[in-house]
């Protein structure tokens, strides 16, 4: 009998990502105690809306540069964005808004890389993403995962090692049940019944002692399964994952859409204990690369990222999380200057911008500037290094803190960033 195949599959109870939860658990396995712990959430706004169309307008540029929305005036003198962004306007004192960060990398994938972990893609190393950094330096209780990810992760734990990744959620959706595969006992499967199957893994445990050729990932489940029925069985992580248990005037305020309830759960998580949230929203429904139809796409677009957004920082500062919660909004890159003759805008890396708010983060700001067009930083930009850096360090983790890595050497966290001066 092949016994390492066989206990796999006696142990499986609901996969995640082609792990089962205690190896999840295991391969989560704390990295450090007592460290201060910090949380974080990461709204990666994939496809890259287009920079002056959101948060650095330019309403004297010509007519096909600035396009078709106009600017509001915010709740900070003299600080203006969209028109179509409304509700963070009047917030405006609760984020900063970022300009002028540059880059030269205008493919999608490279560039997610990039943004995702701060670091250019690199063809000999794997650099970790956020969240994987966070679960190492401060993981969460055993009962809790340290790092969720909502929707598929793009780039994982890196050098770091898989015990580091993500557990993923899928994104929930308004008014249906939300469960996660492994946590949420599904088909009638109660947590007494599984007490009883647990009863029956805890024998195979014993009738598999002594095999010490297993592989490192099945050996390590002798470990970890009680946590991974701690995890299943205990009140507070399965509530955590349960919007249901939202009054429906909760839910309506962060907005009847995948990025609001995604943004709802992602509030969820970070009250019940996870340290590091991020919010991928992929294609279909949440799709900014606006090649055709840019304005009257993004009119669809920006009106639930605004009310998601406006509705998170109000939750956590009500909870009394704002101030220990690091947040950023963020694409990949920016969009061209020039409107192209399909309506929309194309791939521009030279400019972007993004948002960061909670934490030690000042804000009523905006940090650095564009040219008359958007095209390139006003004088001294800022790199996705540079990014990576703030956030980390206002996540309470140094940018330059070393790694041993898988790859046998050590590691800098972010390479050539530094946090960005007058932001923290």
């Amino acid at each position: 009998m092949n016994t390492a195949f066989n206990r796999r599959h006696f142990i499986q109870v609901g996969t995640l990502g082609g792990l089962t939860l205690s190896q999840y658990l295991g391969l989560q396995a704390l990295a450090s105690d007592g460290a201060q712990k910090r949380s974080a959430i990461f709204v990666f706004l994939e496809g890259a809306p287009s920079h002056q169309d959101t948060f650095d307008l330019k309403p004297n540029a010509p007519v096909d540069v600035r396009g078709e929305f106009k600017p509001v005036q915010t709740t900070v003198p003299g600080l203006q964005i969209c028109e179509h962004l409304p509700m963070l306007a009047t917030r405006a004192q609760k984020y900063a808004i970022i300009r002028g960060i540059t880059h030269n990398v205008a493919d999608h994938g490279l560039a997610k890389k990039y943004l995702l972990t701060g670091n250019k893609a690199s063809q000999s190393v794997s650099y970790p993403e956020y969240g994987s950094v966070v679960s190492h330096e401060f993981p969460s209780a055993t009962h809790l995962p340290s790092y969720v990810s909502i929707d598929e992760s793009f780039v994982g734990p890196g050098y770091l090692g898989s015990r580091f990744s993500p557990l993923t959620a899928e994104k929930p959706r308004h008014g249906a049940p939300y469960s996660v595969r492994g946590i949420t006992l599904e088909d009638g499967l109660t947590v007494e019944k599984y007490r009883s199957q647990k009863q029956l893994l805890d024998d195979l445990d014993v009738a598999f002692a002594g095999f010490e050729n297993l592989d490192d990932q099945v050996r390590g489940l002798d470990r970890f399964s009680k946590q991974a029925f701690d995890m299943i069985s205990s009140p507070k992580a399965r509530a955590a994952f349960d919007l249901s248990q939202e009054k429906p005037s909760e839910s309506d305020r962060f907005g009847k859409h995948e990025f609001g309830q995604s943004l709802l759960l992602a509030a969820r998580l970070i009250e019940a204990g996870v340290h590091f949230v991020t919010v991928r929203l992929r294609p279909a429904e949440f799709d900014f690369d606006t090649h055709q139809d840019n304005f009257s796409r993004l009119r669809t677009l920006l009106p639930p990222f605004d009310r998601g957004l406006a509705a998170l920082l109000d939750r956590l500062e009500e909870r009394g999380l704002l101030s220990s919660t690091a947040i950023m909004a963020a694409g990949e890159f920016g969009r061209t200057p020039k409107i192209n003759n399909a309506g929309g805008r194309d791939h521009w890396a030279r400019a972007m911008c993004a948002l960061m708010a909670g934490g030690s983060v000042r804000g009523g700001q905006v940090i650095g500037a564009t040219d008359a067009t958007a095209a390139e930083p006003a004088s001294v930009g800022f790199s996705p290094d540079d990014l990576a850096a703030s956030f980390f360090a206002n996540v309470g983790i140094s940018p330059k803190t070393e790694f041993q890595s898988n790859v046998g050497r050590p590691m800098t966290l972010v390479r050539d960033g530094h946090p960005i001066r007058g932001l923290l």
